[in-house]
């Protein structure tokens, strides 16, 4: 618990440094049954002046699989706030498809297990597109995890995939390195044929 909250008030400290940048903090299942996550989510927002709408909160099934109702009631909170709400490793659990009927998620996050396989394997290539396809079709955004090379990243392009991370385009680093990262992102934007890369670089996610 105190780790958890710690967590998510030094993401919005560090995110003041980043204005043009979102930010996500996985939560997990214990600060939704014994945390008043809403108060200190809120609370951090608050203290270090972020906006709520450059937060994303993401949960796996794990957060859902008890105290269902409570935890949907807190979802809405937050989304209430503002806050954007992913459901994480998307395709490994036992139920996704029944949590996408009860909760609006903003984001389906493609588990890594895919990607890592793609272009390679049907399978895997026919469970990403209609994962794509099925979020797009709930208004939800895609993103998917453990990208490590371009071809990966023009597949999931092609596929019409919104987001991608992994570390083709950064391994984690420090927060003081975040604006070196950004700074050669619009470089090659304006400079060179790495432009295209650099385009999807900016979706990259940076933890903390």
């Amino acid at each position: 618990m105190p780790i958890g909250d710690w967590v998510i008030r030094e993401a919005c400290r560090q995110a003041k440094d980043w204005p043009e940048l979102s930010f996500a903090v996985n939560v997990s299942p214990i600060q939704f049954r014994q945390g008043n996550l809403v108060a200190t989510v809120k609370t951090a927002l608050q203290q270090e002046g972020v906006e709520p709408h450059r937060l994303e909160i993401e949960i796996t099934e794990g957060v859902l699989l008890s105290h269902t109702e409570a935890t949907i009631s807190t979802l809405k909170e937050l989304q209430g706030m503002g806050i954007r709400i992913a459901m994480d490793d998307f395709g490994t659990g036992y139920s996704s498809l029944s949590y996408l009927r009860r909760f609006p998620f903003d984001k389906i996050k493609i588990d890594k297990s895919f990607t890592s396989d793609l272009g390679d394997c049907h399978d895997a290539d026919s469970i990403i597109k209609a994962v794509i396809k099925l979020g797009a079709s709930m208004g939800m955004k895609s993103n998917a995890e453990g990208v490590e090379t371009v071809e990966q990243a023009n597949l999931l392009r092609e596929q019409g995939c919104d987001e991608v991370q992994g570390f083709y385009f950064s391994h984690p680093m420090p927060s003081g390195s975040i604006g070196e990262l950004l700074a050669d992102w619009e470089w090659n934007k304006v400079n060179g044929p790495g432009g295209q890369d650099g385009q999807n670089g900016q979706d990259a996610k940076t933890a903390v």
